[in-house]
């Protein structure tokens, strides 16, 4: 933003500069030009009147004289001739004199009594200002005389004239970015600390608030407000924490204790009454399972966590290794197939989790005799399918929702597991989708993020987090 600031600062000063030199400057020129140009019509005026004197006098000897003091004390080049356009004198030792210029417009004009003020070029191609005035008195044309004068000398002061607004111009820009250095500095600042704080605020600390002491009233208080909001919502990201941290010891205990009194009461009860017996022992364990599902989420929600590269293929592998021999005892199979798809970007812990649940929702609606696949794809996908009864269209779409169950189930999941899933999924950047498998079942579509040579560079703030066993059981379908 300091940058920006600047050249904004910049332009605006380089607009204003170009508004007001450039036309200076083509003032100044044209000034020039025209002094330069009122200066040789009156030099040849005076020349003329001397010229025609000496032609009157007859003292044609005397013109050399001159035009050639003339020529050598200012640098032009004068020319005259007698009333019929012969040249008498020429201030250019090289020239010829007796030569008719008669036929040349600027004199046959003067030759007519008419004066001519112009811009021509001369024979060696210079560019120069040409005053060509007749000899006369009256209207008895005695002869006629030009003056040319480069313009070298008139284009070297415009030149000069055009540096000096350019190094004004320059000295000034200089000035105005010192200036506007200090003051996008100073706008900047509050802005520079507020970045950082939100910066620590997403890593989940807030060590360094944002200075509120500098910068525009505006920003100051913003950073302020900033700062207030930031202490709010730590002291209620701390309430809830201890809250979820207390609430897991605080109801363990009484759930355990009521399963426990539940059990006692068996000897006692008419055994018509034990099958109620233990489904209210089943929904105590339930709501157990739910409690720590819960907490769990909350957990998750509370913790700030960027993704980092994790080897998908080694995790596939590790966990299906660790699910086969629960599997086998349900004498159901565990196949990996695809080719591998390396590393993708996920929070820590979170692949372990995702696979967890899934394979654990497989497995309770997997018949004997069938086989859970995990499907690898090109391009970071990740596909477990199942050979159970599937899921209606209405079920899919209402899977994620918490506390949700499908109303044919008939196992004891609190509806945890696949929020957790989704979660986590979220989290890493990646989506999960719920399809029906080829024949019979369910394929768990799992999308994410491929690590590539581009965005292989690592990622601030990692923070690592994992939930305990129960929690990643915890509620399924």
């Amino acid at each position: 933003m300091t940058r920006r600031l600047m050249l904004s600062y910049l332009a605006l000063a380089l607009l204003v500069l170009a508004g007001l030199g450039i036309p200076l400057g083509f003032i100044y020129a044209r000034g020039e030009t025209s002094r330069a140009s009122q200066s040789v019509e009156r030099d040849a005026s005076m020349l003329a009147e001397v010229t025609e004197e000496n032609i009157e006098k007859g003292q044609l000897d005397a013109l050399p004289d001159v035009v050639g003091d003339y020529a050598t004390r200012t640098g032009g080049h004068v020319i005259v001739t007698d009333k019929r356009g012969i040249v008498l004198a020429d201030s250019d030792p090289a020239a010829r004199t007796g030569i008719s210029l008669a036929a040349q417009p600027d004199i046959a004009r003067a030759l007519r009594n008419l004066p001519t003020v112009t811009t021509t070029t001369d024979g060696a191609g210079r560019d120069v200002l040409s005053a060509t005035m007749p000899g006369a008195s009256g209207t008895l044309i005695r002869g006629t005389l030009r003056l040319t004068y480069p313009l070298d000398q008139v284009s070297t002061r415009v030149h000069r004239i055009w540096g000096a607004l350019a190094l004004a111009g320059a000295c000034i820009l200089a000035a105005v970015a010192l200036v506007a250095f200090s003051l996008a500095r100073w706008i900047t600042r509050p802005l520079r600390t507020l970045e950082a704080a939100t910066t620590q605020l997403a890593e989940g600390q807030f060590t360094h608030p944002p200075d509120a002491t500098t910068g525009p009233p505006e920003l100051r208080r913003l950073a302020a407000s900033f700062t207030r909001t930031d202490t709010r919502l730590q002291h209620l990201l701390e309430a809830q924490q201890a809250f979820a941290s207390e609430a897991s010891h605080q109801l363990k205990t009484p759930l355990t204790g009521l399963r426990l009194r539940l059990e006692n009461f068996e000897p006692y009860l008419d055994p018509r009454a034990h099958g109620s017996l233990e489904e209210a022992v089943g929904e105590v364990e339930r709501l157990g399972r739910m409690v720590q599902g819960l907490l769990a989420l909350a957990r998750l929600e509370n913790t700030a966590t960027t993704p980092e590269p994790v080897d998908l293929d080694i995790v596939v592998t590790e966990r299906a290794a660790m699910w086969e021999p629960l599997a086998a005892e349900q004498y159901v199979a565990l196949d990996i197939t695809g080719p591998p798809v390396g590393q993708v970007w996920a929070i820590p812990g979170a692949l372990e989790q995702i696979i967890d649940n899934l394979l654990a929702n497989a497995l309770r609606v997997s018949p004997p005799s069938t086989t859970i696949t995990l499907h690898r794809v090109p391009g970071a996908e990740l596909h477990i399918v199942d050979q159970g009864p599937g899921m209606s269209d209405a079920d899919r779409e209402r899977a994620f929702d918490r506390f949700w169950r499908s109303s044919d189930s008939h196992h004891d999941g609190t509806g945890l597991g696949l929020p957790i899933v989704r979660h986590l999924v979220d989290a890493s950047g990646g989506t999960i989708a719920l399809r029906t498998a080829p024949g019979t079942g369910l394929d768990a579509h799992i999308q994410l993020q491929p690590v590539t040579p581009r965005t292989r560079g690592p990622h601030p703030g990692e923070e690592n987090f994992a939930f305990s066993r129960r929690a990643q059981t915890a509620g399924r379908r």
